[in-house]
């Protein structure tokens, strides 16, 4: 069995949780059962509520909703651009990147 995809995300704001200051988001690819509750299309139009949903079942360090709401617009953005490639096909990947 292959390994999950991951993608790496360095944040511009970074989030206090007590002592320690998290900069770095590491995303795995969701299983579709990780994406139960949340309409596809809601994540690939990157919806604040989708995101808010599905970020907590994927992130590593774990975010808790309330953190993905406190996140700065700027890495709200770049997280969500991992998750919506993540949910493109490979095909459309290589349309993109040609």
């Amino acid at each position: 069995m292959s390994q999950p995809q991951t993608e790496t995300v360095q944040l511009d704001a970074p989030l206090k949780r007590g002592e320690q200051q998290i900069s770095e988001i590491q995303l795995r690819k969701p299983a579709a059962g990780e994406l139960r509750g949340v309409a596809l299309t809601e994540l690939l139009q990157m919806d604040v509520g989708a995101l808010t949903k599905v970020l907590p079942r994927i992130t590593q360090p774990a975010l808790t909703e309330p953190e993905v709401a406190r996140l700065d617009p700027a890495d709200l953005v770049q997280l969500g651009s991992v998750v919506t490639g993540f949910l493109l096909p490979k095909r459309a990947k290589a349309e993109i990147e040609t």
